[in-house]
């Protein structure tokens, strides 16, 4: 059955791909109407580029996680190379971000598992379909503030006289 999923993320991928425009459109005009979507601005790991990418952003236990329920993508690839991102929610609040790629353990099976509620419908059906393939193969990340340099506190010199 795995191979029949992963056939079926890409395929459904491909055509959200080819359906970004609409897709964009609407989360600007709509802000909520795609659920927690959020934008991911990164660098691409060969070009440099700045790359751009829709997804939905899941929260679990306040956290905020990025995922993909096929294995490695392209966006996986160059959020691994990249010291840095950005999400973006669709008020155009921008949040500079640290990721962590989670490994197989309780964290990553918990938000797996709370996926299938935390997507939007019809997504949400999919993602409980296809558990077995995404827990096998899927790749998550939490995602953390960025440490911004210009706001930590100046360490004064103490003088002990």
């Amino acid at each position: 059955m795995t191979a029949a999923w992963s056939a079926w993320f890409r395929l459904q991928y491909r055509l959200l791909r080819l359906l970004d425009p609409l897709v964009r459109a609407a989360w600007h005009g709509f802000p909520g109407w795609l659920g927690a979507v959020v934008e991911l601005r990164v660098s691409g790991r060969r070009s440099g580029q700045q790359r751009h990418l829709l997804l939905t952003g899941l929260t679990l236990d306040g956290r905020l996680y990025l995922g993909h329920p096929n294995g490695d993508a392209a966006w996986t690839r160059n959020l691994e190379a990249a010291t840095g991102a950005v999400i973006v929610a669709a008020d155009g609040t921008a949040l500079e971000i640290r990721a962590t790629r989670l490994r197989s353990g309780e964290e990553r099976t918990r938000l797996i598992v709370a996926t299938a509620r935390l997507q939007p419908f019809p997504g949400s059906l999919v993602y409980r379909a296809a558990r077995a393939h995404i827990l096998r193969v899927g790749v998550y990340y939490r995602l953390e503030p960025q440490a911004d340099p210009a706001a930590e506190p100046e360490h004064e010199e103490h003088d002990p006289g």
